[in-house]
């Protein structure tokens, strides 16, 4: 007989990279992790992976077991929620995983008040460089830009432009750049954010188009250094505008080329297409959604 704990086995085995790892996830030791393995293979009558003393595979028949595994451990996982009364209180793990700049600046004051409406519910943020898309033990993923991905639902929580702007010592110190082409002759701070080509820039006015390839004076990845380095003068910095607006607003940094529109990166939020969603998690989703 199959028990929950296989198949929260064959849930974290899909997500590990080794056995060490898997073990210290499921809080027991590789020995014993291994000895539980061995035992459902032989109950089920196949090998669920290979691994060796560094790194762990699953088979063809331990992925498909692992899957299904984690589909039942979701439907399990609801279960309470499909019987709870509308007035009733929401309890039970949610998982949200978010860019760190973002999450800091933005999400994390938002789970606080959500955490204030729903005592019961164990709110965890998973603050990633990357969240998307490796964070699949997530319930939530907030991901900054495009996404296509039949795996996943993604709900629009704001338009999100890119400025370009700079300090008004550095503008002053070397002059405004009026047309795209002039930004050659500045320093540019760029930003790497996931695979994405941050050296080249899309621009449009109307229905005018340019495409530059900056080179960048000073390169992070981290956007809230990048913003500092701009504050500090030294040089253009094209960043979302969540994270420059209060700036701009201060005057600490000036928007450049104002009437021409970059490439934007549109805040989503994603959950898995085919799991179904918690009375918990839909809640976390309006909330987020009403709230940014």
């Amino acid at each position: 007989m199959i028990a929950i704990e296989d198949l929260r086995l064959a849930a974290t085995l899909a997500k590990a990279d080794s056995l060490s790892a898997a073990a210290r996830a499921l809080n027991v030791s590789a020995p014993a992790l291994s000895m539980r393995l061995r035992k459902l293979e032989a109950r089920l009558g196949v090998a669920l992976a290979n691994r060796d003393a560094r790194r762990l595979s699953l088979t063809l028949e331990g992925e498909r077991f692992a899957r299904e595994s984690a589909a039942l451990l979701e439907r399990l996982d609801a279960l309470p929620d499909s019987f709870r009364q509308p007035d009733a209180q929401l309890a039970g793990p949610l998982r949200l995983a978010a860019p760190f700049g973002y999450g800091r600046k933005r999400v994390a004051p938002v789970l606080a008040r959500f955490a204030r409406l729903h005592p019961q519910v164990q709110v965890q943020l998973d603050l990633r460089e990357a969240p998307w898309p490796d964070r699949h033990d997530s319930d939530a993923v907030i991901h900054i830009g495009h996404v296509d991905d039949s795996a996943w639902a993604a709900r629009l929580l704001a338009d999100n432009q890119r400025w370009l702007c700079a300090s008004p010592a550095y503008l002053q110190r070397h002059g405004v750049p009026l047309e795209p082409e002039a930004l050659a002759q500045h320093r540019c701070i760029c930003i790497r954010e996931n695979d994405d080509d941050v050296t080249l820039w899309h621009l449009r006015k109307g229905s005018t188009l340019r495409t530059l390839r900056i080179e960048p004076a000073m390169l992070s990845n981290d956007g809230g250094v990048a913003r500092q380095w701009a504050e500090q003068d030294q040089g253009l910095l094209l960043r979302s505008q969540w994270d420059v607006s209060e700036a701009i607003a201060s005057q600490r940094l000036l928007r450049v080329l104002a009437d021409w529109t970059f490439d934007g990166a549109p805040i989503n939020l994603l959950v898995p297409a085919r799991q179904r969603r918690t009375a918990r998690l839909q809640a976390l989703i309006d909330f987020l959604v009403e709230s940014l």
